[in-house]
Formats: C-alpha cells, structure tokens, sequence
C-alpha cells in the first residue's frame, strides 16, 4: 500500500497536462469569441451595406387575395387598374386657356415618352371632366409605369423630380402608388438613421445612470448593434427569395436595441452581483448564465414565438416583421449569452467601477422596491382592484375602434405626394383615379357579339348599379346608373379583349374607407356570368379585413399556448402561467384602446406628432401590436418570476420570495422599460403613421407593463394567491391552498 501511496502523486504530476492554467484557457476561449464575433460583424456589414435599397414599402395586399389577382389581370389584360403615378397641374386660371392647353400637353408628351413608362392619359388629350377639377383650374394626368413593383417605384422616383414644380402657368405636383411609395421608402430610411441617432446617446445616458460607469453601459449597446447589423445581413439574403417590407428593418432595429440593453442588462448586474459576492470572474459567470442566463433564454423564445405567430398572417408586411423581428431576437440573445459573457470574463473586476449595483448578499430588505412590495402585499385586494379598473377604462375606446387601410395618408401631411393626395381627394371626383373593378377572365364581347354574351353582361352591370353606394357602373355594353343604361353605345373596345372583360365601379365611398369595403363585400355576392374577380382599394381593405379575421383567432391562441407552456416551464408552477397571460391582456387592451383614441379619434397630436387623422386604425396594426407587444410583456414578465421563483425555491416563503424579487429585478426592469421607452420614442418621430402607432403603442405597452402590472398587480395577485402560486395539476390540494391564500390575505 506504501508504494502506491508514494507512487500517485508523482505520476500525476507527471500526468498533468502542460499548457496555461484554466484562467488563461478561458480568457483565450473569451478572446477568440470576441474575434469571431468582430469577423461576423465586418461579414453582416458587407452582406446587408444596401438593404434599403431591396426592401419594398408595400406588402399589404394579402397574398393570393382575389384584389390582387383582379388587379394584376387588369395591369397585364387591359393596361388597366388605379395609375402608377398622378401628376396634378394647377394653373392660375382656367386649364383649357391656350397656355395652360399648351402646357399641360407638353407635359404629358413628355411623360409619355420617358422611358418605363407604359400609357399615359391628360384631360388635355381625353377632355374627361372626372380630370379636370370642380373649380377648372386643375386637371390630372395619370400614368401606368411598367415592371414589377421595385421597378415602377424606381421609375418614379427618377422621373418625378423633372416634371413636379412650376411648367409655365402650371404648378405640378405628384402623387399615385409608385409615387407614393417611394416616398415611403426614402422616408423611412431617413426616420430609421434619425431614430437611432436619437436613440443611441439617450440610451447610453440611461445605462450610465443605472451602471455609474462607462464600460458596463457601452457593452449592452454593442450587443444592440451587433444584432441589428447581423438582423440587416438576415435581411437582405431574404430579398434573394421573397419580397421584404421596408417596416421590416425599422421594428427589427428599434426591437434589436431594446432587447439587446434589456438581456444585457441583467447578465451585467448579475454578474456584478456574483462578483461582490466574492467570486472569480469564471464562477461568476457560470452562475450568471446558469440563472439570469436561462432567464434570458426562456425571454428570447417567449418573443420569438409570439413574433412566429405574423407568419400565419398572409401578408408580406407582417412576414417580414416577423423575420426581422425574430432575427434580432435570437441574434440579441446570442449577443447576451456568448459574446457579452466573453466580454465580462476578460473585463473581470474592472466591470464594477466604483460601486455595484442591487443588493449584496445577506443584505436586508430596505430598498424602495422591497418597501413597495410589502406595502402592496399588505393590503392587496385595495391595489389590485383599482389598477385592473384603471386598466380596463383605458381600454374602453377599442369597443369603437374601426379597421381601414393606409394609403397616402400613411406619409406626413407636408409629405410631396401627401400633399397632391389631398388636392386629388378634395378637388376632383375620386373615380377618375380609382375605382372598384370586377374582371370577368372568361367572358368576352366583340363589336359583332350582340347577344348571349352582351345579355349577360348588360343584366350583370345592372345588378351591380342597383347596389347602394354604387353611382355608375362603366363596362363594354354601356354606362349604367341605378340599374338603367345612362348610353346605349357600341362595344367600348377599352373594357373587353383576349383576357375577357371587365367593369369599372364608381361609388360614393372614398376608395381606401370601410364603407367601400362593405361595397367590394356586397359585389362580390351578386350572381356573375361567370368566374369573377373584385379589385381595388375597397377590395383590398375587405380582403385584408378577412384575412386578418379569420388568422387572428389562430395567432392568438398560438401565443397564449406557447406562453403558458414556457411560463410553465420557468415557474413549474400552472397558475403564475395562467396569471401571466390575464396581466398581459389588461395591458395589452389598455394600450389598444389608449392607440384608438390617439390615432383614430385625433387626440393627443401635439403630443405624439402630427398625422393624418383617418377615422379608422389601419386594419394590421392590431395584429402586429399585439404578437410583439405581447412579447416584450412577457419578457419582463419571465425575468421578474424567474428571480421570484429562484428566491422561493430558496426559503421557501412566497411574501418574502416576491419582496427579494422585485427588489432585485424592480430598478432592472423599468430601467430596461425606459430604455425601451426611448428607443420606441425615437421610432415614434417617424413622419410615417404605421411607424409612428406603432412606437407610441410599444413605448406605452412596456411602460404600462413595468409600472402598474410588475410593481402592483403581480406582488398583490401573488399575495392572494399565497402557497397556490406553486401548484401544478401533481400537487395536491391546490384549490383549498388557493382559497387559503385569498383568506390570508384579506385578514
């Protein structure tokens, strides 16, 4: 036994691995990350440098939807459809004088011939009095561009600034789709630079405020542009092989900073609170990742699947949300857990500067946080009644809300083609511009066709004039008014062709308004002599409306099922899950109602900004608002109840496991909202209204969250429900320890 003894430790020391002490191993491991996150940095800043430049600002037709494929028979069959590009000439006097005549002829000439441009038509050529103004001092002249959409916006974006402005007595101004869209693109490039350099100092003034120091506060805005460079490489490879919406990279940049500073944020002050605690930097940062970090974890899923639930949507513009969204999300994430660990290893001590915040170990409660939690679960029915009334008043505007489409009025009022918009809109009648339109591909009438197939037609355009809301029906037979032909005419060659034919629809409803919708709704029921297809701004909306009715039930049951399961899967408890998910929707009705009295009913403009008040909220947001709002509430959520449930695993003690909990999370978590706040602010200044509803909405959603639903609902609702909180369908007696609870606490 003696020379066993004395032989082991010779052989392992002569065993032991050579090469640098563990330490070292690590920093190096720590280093290399860092390197190669700096390679995929550079990678991602070469792969998405010219993003923008692919992204499309539309993407709100439904796809597949019926209007969108009437319209596409229109633009390929007919060269037909709501015009690529309007130009609106004024004159100081009346258009048909020889010089406004002159003028306005050579302007249209020249838009003719540009090349990209398909077919043209002026008042000066067609004298059709739905061009000319009320008044006679303006007139239009309309235009259909050729390609595909990028193509059509790029064509006006290079022929526009030539033609708008003064053209001898003529002062010219455009507007129409292309137009309109490339406005939306150029803006919302520009809001994005703006909001981020409005966002990034206050947010770093933020972080210096809760870190005291300049190295721990400058990491989570790393971590932020780390992921939003990647989510723009992510980006721009999906250009490759589906279109992506332009609103894509302004929700994935603003969401991308807030996540990152918020993940962040409690990786770095855990890790600090280890540090104090006496431990080296690698023991720190392996308790950090093994607790905040799982917290992290269990958030970034959260988000990403509520974002997963826009792809159900068939819309473009939710899709590319989604992708982005959830982009950022797992590439914030990643940022938390791998390269900011690397960071804080090889930083060490040094990331405590002069004090460390949160509560060292042992020390005892006496933090405002602490305080407000014991005050509230002191007398927990008192706070959590009026806050859940509080909340549900908030949302009683959404009861009234009502669902449209944003169309030019999505840009600013002093926008360009915002501007044209309105003289269109207030000074000549809207169907010369657009109309309702109902294509009919296997029908077709000829000059020598003058029976079945005109019959059919002629009853059909009959029905659809007789229809309220209808003022004319214009077709290959005729015009018809009231269910009469207003002209008996010859075969109008414009209306039918080798694609079939189709009928134009005026109506008394602006295109783009709910009413039109109800209309294209209405048209569509009506027998038809054969297949039929309905397109236009009125169509578009019903089709959106649909499209957003029927998913939306489908969405929101997908969130609720996966929250619970990860909230489940966090607490091990069934009851903080199902808690959770009934904080979120008060939150979440607060916010819609609080967004339907701002941005439906024109309040508070001077507030947020203004905007073009719609009288409707635009039939997407609702649906965007709640899958990342919804999201984000369930972040702070899983951070408040990951340290809560690590405090009562601990002593067991569900009052004081609350109180710990929010004492060590409460000044994390609202200065994680306020960040979020900030960023969402500085995406609120965006001229465009989607943009600016859904800045205004997430900044309120978080706001809301981290103050009445973390600080006073969740202590006062846990108080109530006392050891219950911890039951699961294997524990016994839960329903008595439930009651028990609420006994309690009323006592």
């Amino acid at each position: 036994m003696t020379p066993s003894r004395q032989a082991t430790p010779e052989r392992t020391l002569r065993e032991a691995p050579a090469g640098p002490p563990p330490g070292r191993r690590t920093r190096r491991r720590a280093l290399l990350v860092l390197c190669l996150a700096a390679a995929g940095l550079l990678g991602a800043l070469a792969a998405g440098h010219d993003v923008h430049e692919r992204l499309t600002p539309g993407g709100t037709t439904a796809i597949g939807a019926e209007s969108g494929q009437a319209d596409e028979l229109l633009r390929a069959g007919f060269r037909a459809g709501d015009p690529d590009l309007v130009l609106v000439a004024r004159a100081g006097g009346p258009v048909d004088g020889a010089r406004a005549d002159e003028a306005g002829s050579r302007l249209a000439s020249r838009l003719a011939a540009a090349p990209g441009v398909a077919h043209v038509t002026s008042y000066w050529e067609a004298r059709d009095p739905s061009l000319r103004s009320r008044d006679g001092r303006a007139a239009l002249v309309v235009a259909r561009l050729e390609g595909d959409d990028l193509r059509r916006i790029e064509t006006a974006r290079r022929l526009v600034p030539g033609l708008t402005g003064r053209h001898g007595p003529l002062e010219v101004g455009a507007t129409g789709k292309a137009q309109v869209k490339a406005e939306i693109q150029d803006r919302s490039e520009r809001d994005l630079r703006r909001a981020e350099l409005i966002a990034a100092p206050l947010t770093l003034v933020v972080l210096l405020l809760v870190f005291g120091g300049v190295l721990p506060a400058a990491l989570p805005v790393l971590v932020g542009a780390l992921a939003v460079t990647g989510t723009m490489a992510v980006l721009r490879l999906l250009t490759l092989v589906t279109d992506v919406s332009v609103f894509a990279m302004s929700v994935a940049s603003a969401l991308g900073f807030a996540l990152a500073v918020d993940f962040s944020l409690f990786i770095v002050t855990r890790f600090r609170e280890e540090l104090a605690a006496g431990r080296d930097p690698a023991g720190a940062i392996g308790v950090t990742l093994r607790t905040t970090g799982r917290a992290v974890g269990f958030s970034a899923a959260a988000v990403s699947l509520s974002l997963a639930a826009l792809l159900i949507f068939p819309f473009t513009i939710l899709r590319s949300i989604a992708y982005g969204g959830i982009a950022v999300t797992v590439l914030a994430a990643l940022g938390g857990l791998v390269v900011l660990p690397a960071a804080l290893v090889l930083l060490g001590d040094r990331i405590s500067g002069t004090r460390v915040p949160g509560r060292h170990r042992g020390r005892p409660p006496g933090s405002a946080w602490h305080r407000l939690a014991m005050a509230v679960m002191r007398r927990p029915l008192r706070v959590a009644v009026p806050t859940a009334l509080l909340l549900a008043a908030l949302g009683l505007p959404f009861l009234g809300v009502r669902f449209g489409m944003f169309d030019d009025r999505l840009l600013p009022p002093d926008a360009p083609a915002a501007q044209a918009s309105h003289q269109v809109r207030s000074d000549f009648d809207l169907a010369a511009i657009s109309r309702t339109s109902v294509v009919l591909p296997e029908l077709r009438v000829t000059a020598s066709d003058h029976g079945w197939s005109a019959a059919r037609l002629d009853a059909y355009a009959r029905r659809l004039s007789s229809l309220d809301g209808v003022t004319r029906v214009d077709t290959a037979t005729g015009s018809y008014t009231h269910g009469a032909a207003a002209r008996a005419a010859n075969v109008d060659a414009r209306f039918t062709g080798p694609a079939g034919t189709w009928l134009a629809i005026s109506t008394a409803h602006e295109p783009a308004s709910v009413e039109n919708s109800e209309l294209a709704e209405r048209i569509r029921l009506v027998p038809a002599p054969g297949k039929a297809k309905a397109g236009g701004p009125g169509a578009e909306l019903a089709d959106i409306r649909e499209g957003v009715g029927t998913r939306l039930p489908v969405a929101l049951g997908l969130v609720v099922m996966v929250t619970f399961a990860l909230i489940t899967a966090l607490t091990g408890s069934v009851v903080l899950g199902a808690k959770a998910l009934v904080m979120n929707a008060l939150s979440l009705g607060a916010t819609f109602g609080v967004l339907v009295h701002i941005f439906q009913d024109g309040n508070l403009r001077g507030l947020v900004g203004d905007f073009a008040v719609t009288g409707f909220v635009d039939a997407l947001a609702p649906a965007l608002l709640f899958c990342v709002a919804f999201g984000l509430s369930m972040d702070y959520e899983i951070f408040l109840l990951a340290r809560i449930t690590e405090e009562y695993r601990r002593g067991g003690d569900t009052v004081a496991a609350v109180a710990t909990g929010l004492q060590r999370t409460g000044r994390l978590f609202t200065s994680a909202a306020l960040v979020f706040a900030v960023v969402m602010a500085a995406l609120a200044t965006s001229g465009l209204a989607l943009l600016k509803m859904i800045g205004v909405g997430l900044a309120l959603a978080v706001l809301l969250d981290a103050t009445l639903v973390r600080a006073l609902l969740v202590p006062a609702v846990m108080r109530l429900a006392g050891r219950a909180n911890w039951w699961t369908p294997l524990s016994k007696n839960g329903g008595r320890l439930f009651c028990r609870g609420i006994v309690s606490a009323r006592r």
